[in-house]
Parts: C-alpha cells; structure tokens; sequence
C-alpha cells in the first residue's frame, strides 16, 4: 500500500493521465500522431529535479511539466493542451485511490476468510452473551462471530461500490467548462484510464467523493475496533474467554513478569481514532470556494495516504490476530455457569407462565430467586427455583433442569450460520 503513496508512484500517474490525454487528442486529429508516439518513447521524470524546479517556481504540476519536456523535446509542446493543473492532479489521484481500494479489497477478503474459519471451528461452543457488560443467555462463539463476519462482508461492498465512486477523472479545462479542450477527449482519456469523466467537475472533481472514501475507510476501521475492543473485554483477567497469541520470548510488561496483554487490540483501537479524525477532515474539505480553491490539498496530502495505509495495516493486523486467537471454552463454560444459571431466568419465567403462572408473579419469583443467587459465594440459582414453593406448585424437577439446558438458546442459529454461509 504504502508503495502507491510515493513520489514517483504519484509522478507516474500524472503522465499517465497526459499521455492519455495526448492519444485521445491525436485520435481526434488534434496534434500529431508522431508527436505522441515520440512523447510516449521519451517522457521521463526525475522527482529531485522536480523539486528543484518547484523550489524556483513554486508550482508541482509545471515544475513536473518542465521536467519532462527537458526529456521529451520538441513534441512536449503537445503535453497539457488545454489542460489545468487539476485536470492532472485529480484524474491521477483518482488512479492512486482506484489502486489503494484494489489492495484494501484483497485484504479484506482475507479477513473474511480468517472470520469464517473461526466461526466454523466455534460454531457449537457455548459462552454467555452479554448486555451491558452483564451475563445476560448463552450464545455460541461462532454466533458471536458471525456478526464479525456480516459486518466485514458489508464492509467489503462498501469498498466495492466506493472503487465505483472514486474512479472519476476529469479533463475539462480551467473551471470545468471544456473551453479549451473538448469533452470527447476527457471520455476517451478516462476510457484509457479505466476511469468515468466527472458528469460536472468544476475546477476540480467535488471533494464529496473524497470525504466518502474517508468515511468508508473509517467504517472500516471502526468495525476492526469493535472487534478489537470485544476481545480486550473478553481477555480481561476475570473473563479470560479469549487471549491473543503470546509469543515465545515475548514480554508483558518491564515491572510484572506475569502480564500478558492484548497490545494488538489496543493499538487497533487507537489507530481507529486517528481514521475518524481524517474523515472528518474529509468533510471539512468538500466546501471549496465557488469553483475551486485549494484548502483542500494540502489535508489530503495527509489523510488520503495515511488513511489507505493505516486501514490497511489495520486489516493485515486483526486478520492474523484473529487466525491465531487463543480461545478458552472452559473458561466460557465456567463464566457461563456461574451462580447456578442465572442466565437461564427467562428460560425458567417463559416456563411458569405456560404452566398458567400470571406473568407479574412469575417475574417477581424468579427475580427473588436470582438475587439471592447473584454475587453470592455459593449462590446457586437453579437450587433456589428447585426449592421454592411457589415454583414446585407449577413445575416439577425435570421440568426445571431442562430450563438449564442452553440448547433451547441455540436451537435456531443454524438460520444465521447458513446465511453467512458458515
């Protein structure tokens, strides 16, 4: 990723939209067929002699026009015809973000196949769901992520239909209205390019674009930090259902040699930030002064690479965090039983009430009988509904245990699972 935020990557693009730009005009008649076939053999750039020229005349896209046409001659004279510098800069960055989705969308998929995997090895074992923090019935770890995968996949069209979005150039003169250049060559260099011409640019492609790739690569970013936070809660020392890998050799901590830490989920959660901080700049950069000014670019010169590279370090990591997670079901099983079930309280209310209970009073049981249970050394909910009274009026013991058994819970993830294909 970083490879197509360089200097000369940036540079590259820039010819390769003038050049395009070049054919298309020769193939209407407009220059020389001989010039272009001599500016595609020559053009070259040097990005430190481009800098020294832009150290004179404090202008990239001249300072890179004079570059090239040092290699290129007397046929450069054709480069950039009717052209404006941001006719170049926004069809090639068009280029430079069509390129950054592609690598972004291969990284995905590989997180969608690490989810799934995962998913289908935890597809029957059995944890507690939480609400609020608080044991509330049981789920599986594969339901659990299955919701990961949902989300990525939904994160994958999202990048699908931005590459859409994104790949728009436009070659339509100073302010964008084709007075010096015409509209068929903006779509037959777009064409060459694999781009869309923009329906109506003004000087510039409309930043609205830009803020939604920001906004999708934050999405993104924040759908890796859900699941980085999940984990960090879920490897906490009292829950420990999940831990990510520790290393042979690897250290926790300079003071306390017992620690082991989820680093990974945490740096996760910190760069997610830094991505919604760069979509916001996004937004901030769609309201330009009347056709164009350029309070924009320099923002972007910023985000946009930090943005596609972040995101992608952010895939590459939780999808090897996830392929070498460490999963616990005892302790899932432990966590999941503790206090004697009270997680199995609906279970043991639905229950009472069809046994012909009145709902109020069936609550109010059942809440009794959880509470002298709840954070009590000892407590052990399913003794107390088997000992009270009131509930053996309505149930018998059998009729109690299998108001424990968590197959009920599970009994229609299938649905799910077949959905996602897992």
């Amino acid at each position: 990723m970083g490879q197509l935020w360089t200097d000369t990557y940036k540079l590259q693009t820039w010819l390769q939209v003038e050049i395009a730009v070049c054919e298309a005009q020769a193939e209407l008649g407009k220059i020389p067929a001989e010039a272009v076939e001599t500016i595609k053999a020559q053009a070259k750039f040097d990005p430190q002699r481009i800098l020294e020229i832009e150290a004179e005349v404090k202008h990239d896209v001249i300072a890179f026009l004079t570059n090239v046409n040092e290699y290129v001659g007397d046929a450069g004279r054709y480069i950039h015809l009717g052209m404006t510098s941001s006719d170049v800069l926004d069809t090639a960055l068009a280029l430079q973000l069509v390129a950054s989705v592609d690598v972004l969308l291969t990284q995905i998929e590989c997180l969608v196949q690490a989810i799934r995997y995962q998913a289908q090895q935890h597809r029957y074992t059995v944890m507690v769901g939480r609400s609020h923090g608080i044991h509330a019935e049981p789920i599986t770890f594969g339901f659990k992520l299955a919701g990961w995968l949902a989300e990525v996949l939904r994160g994958r069209d999202r990048l699908l239909q931005l590459r859409q979005e994104i790949a728009v150039g436009k070659i339509s003169g100073a302010v964008g209205t084709y007075a010096n250049i015409e509209p068929r060559v903006e779509a037959m260099a777009c064409q060459k390019l694999g781009l869309q011409p923009d329906p109506a640019s003004t000087q510039v492609v409309s930043r609205d674009r830009h803020a939604y790739y920001l906004q999708v690569l934050a999405l993104v970013a924040a759908s890796i930090e859900r699941f980085a936070v999940e984990i960090r809660n879920l490897q906490r020392t009292d829950v420990l259902e999940v831990e990510e890998f520790f290393a042979k050799g690897q250290k926790g901590s300079s003071a306390m040699p017992h620690k082991r830490n989820p680093i990974r989920s945490e740096r996760l959660t910190g760069l997610a930030r830094v991505i919604r901080g760069y979509a916001m700049t996004g937004l901030e950069n769609v309201a330009l002064w009347h056709e164009r000014d350029i309070s924009h670019s320099s923002a972007e010169r910023v985000v946009l690479p930090d943005a596609a590279i972040l995101t992608h370090f952010m895939l590459v990591e939780i999808t090897d965090l996830v392929k070498r997670l460490l999963v616990y079901p005892e302790n899932m099983q432990r966590n999941m039983n503790c206090y004697g079930g009270v997680i199995f309280s609906q279970r043991v209310l639905l229950t009472l009430v069809e046994k012909g209970m009145g709902r109020e009073d069936a609550y109010a049981v059942v809440q009794r009988n959880a509470h002298q249970a709840w954070n009590q050394e000892g407590g052990d909910f399913q003794a107390n509904i088997v000992a009270d009274a009131k509930v053996r009026e309505y149930l018998c013991e059998e009729e109690i245990a299998a108001c424990f058994d968590p197959q009920q819970h599970l009994k229609n993830l299938d649905a799910v699972y077949q959905r996602l294909s897992i």
